[in-house]
């Protein structure tokens, strides 16, 4: 008896409207020591420039500081309205300053807007010993919390990032960290906006020097110390596409802004959205046996979205479903089944969830050994 062949089947799909064929955008020079862009929306990477290198943090570990203090808001274990007391270790903190007073009880949503705006050591300080009652602790916390991002070159021993050698991260984990705050804490992200904040009497401007400056930006952090250089994580959105950057290395404050501006709005102008196939979009139909429909149709899990240059042009983008033939019930309505894949000139190979949009019951016994004897006739 010759048994059913499960063979791959492969449609093509030709979508001239929807294709774009382009000549390759140019990738300029950055005068950083390290740089690492990518197109937050869809996860393609625009630039990689000694990425994975371990660089020292400096005031970007704020944001992992502040990932930790979001979460735990999220969790409940803190509120913005409760209040933690300056420690003389806080007080005494070097460099950037909210300028806390010593002993006194300060605001957490404040505290908060004292690191992101001010970069403030202290407050940093008090907001790590009010949650995990040392800065050693609050640490391991943030190395725990890397590790669940899967920042595998970073290591943190400070909540504020002083000069420790074994304080260090990579522009990539600083981006996927940064991924993380936008995406995980939308809510708290609105803080990284703020141009200014006064405490004490004292107004400090944000020294990020794209807020302003860049349609869309809204954040995050600038870092330096003598060892790092003046670094800088920066995002923008613009045209429903939001951009995450991190440069290290630079020389000066008036470098870091030239380039961060420059780099920025290169990678916003020189790429745009192509929305290929939208979730659910019944692209073709499949064969199934053993079940109580002889086919069904397939669709995209999610929506295709690719990131393209902006100078493409209408062309023909190739798309191929790939999935095995055929499929046997019964079939869950949204089940995994293979692979849409899309390619094409200047933006390489990308690959999407191809899923069932019906569920397909299996036959009954007497369907089924109807179905065996057709099968054993066909094969005399």
């Amino acid at each position: 008896m010759r048994r059913i062949a499960v063979g791959l089947a492969v449609l093509f799909l030709i979508f001239a409207q929807i294709n774009m064929a382009v000549a390759q955008t140019a990738v300029p020079e950055t005068v950083a020591k390290s740089a690492f862009i990518v197109d937050a929306t869809t996860g393609a990477v625009l630039l990689n420039k000694n990425a994975d290198a371990r660089t020292p943090t400096a005031s970007l570990s704020k944001i992992m500081s502040m990932a930790v203090v979001f979460k735990a808001l999220r969790d409940g274990r803190l509120r913005l309205t409760d209040t933690l007391t300056v420690s003389e270790k806080a007080w005494k903190m070097e460099g950037s300053k909210m300028f806390v007073a010593l002993g006194s009880a300060v605001p957490v949503e404040d505290l908060i807007k004292g690191v992101i705006v001010q970069s403030g050591n202290d407050a940093t300080v008090v907001l790590a010993e009010g949650i995990a009652g040392s800065e050693d602790k609050f640490a391991g916390m943030m190395n725990e919390m890397a590790a669940s991002y899967g920042m595998k070159g970073s290591n943190f021993m400070n909540a504020s990032g002083l000069p420790d050698p074994n304080h260090y991260s990579t522009p990539h984990d600083l981006g996927i960290l940064a991924y993380h705050i936008i995406n995980d804490y939308p809510q708290e992200h609105k803080y990284y906006s703020m141009r200014e904040f006064t405490w004490n009497n004292i107004t400090q401007q944000n020294r990020n020097p794209l807020l302003g400056k860049v349609q869309g930006a809204d954040g995050l952090k600038t870092g330096h110390t003598e060892e790092s250089g003046y670094s800088l994580i920066g995002t923008a959105v613009r045209d429903g596409r939001r951009v995450v950057m991190v440069l290290t290395g630079m020389t000066s404050m008036k470098e870091r802004e030239a380039e961060g501006i420059r780099m920025m709005e290169w990678a916003l102008n020189s790429f745009k959205l192509a929305r290929m196939v939208t979730k659910g979009q019944a692209l073709l139909s499949a064969p199934v046996v053993y079940g109580q429909a002889t086919s069904v149709s397939l669709a995209a899990g999610v929506d295709a979205v690719s990131t393209v240059p902006a100078t493409m042009r209408t062309n023909e983008l190739t798309m191929k479903a790939r999935y095995m033939s055929p499929l046997v019930a019964p079939i869950a309505a949204g089940q995994k089944v293979g692979t849409l894949i899309v390619s094409g000139p200047g933006i390489g190979t990308q690959e999407y969830p191809l899923v069932t949009t019906a569920a397909v019951e299996k036959k009954g016994l007497i369907g089924l050994t109807f179905d065996k004897i057709i099968q054993a006739a066909s094969s005399k």
